[in-house]
């Protein structure tokens, strides 16, 4: 009988940093002023991230820079998603809407900013600050992702 065992490195846990981001602008609106005043180059992304809570699907406007400088990846996701549920009573189409979180616990937080790899504090730090400089950015900081229950969403 053959035995395998496990080793701490078979547990591996993608490493990367979270920016939340609190406004009204719609994602394109996000993503054009970020291009603009962070020098990067967001584009959406054909596939949304798709996942399902409590027997429902829900779909999240992602965007991604892929940064040649450094070696990681940038990623922009909506926090929330608007969903239309059609039902008839007595012969009346109602639509009610239905909203759903990516991170239920953050429902605050309208946007994430997730950096794929090891990033140094200071250049989060960094990114922070010229994030508040826009006008239309309500608050933006650092999120230790190790405080969040459905961190695992965030994981692709």
């Amino acid at each position: 009988m053959q035995i395998h065992s496990l080793g701490l490195d078979d547990f591996h846990e993608d490493e990367y940093s979270l920016i939340g981001i609190h406004t009204t602008l719609e994602d394109f609106k996000l993503a054009y002023l970020l291009n603009k005043n962070l020098s990067t180059n967001f584009r959406k992304l054909k596939n949304e991230l798709t996942i399902e809570i409590q027997q429902v699907k829900a779909s999240f406007s992602t965007f991604k820079f892929e940064n040649i400088n450094y070696d990681f990846d940038w990623y922009l996701i909506a926090n929330s998603t608007k969903t239309e549920n059609l039902t008839t009573s007595s012969q009346l189409l109602l639509t009610t809407e239905t909203k759903t979180f990516l991170i239920p616990e953050k429902k605050k937080i309208d946007y994430f900013i997730k950096f794929s790899g090891e990033i140094e504090t200071s250049f989060i730090a960094n990114i922070i600050k010229k994030i508040k400089s826009i006008d239309q950015i309500i608050t933006t900081y650092s999120i230790d992702k190790n405080t969040l229950k459905s961190k695992d969403f965030l994981i692709f």
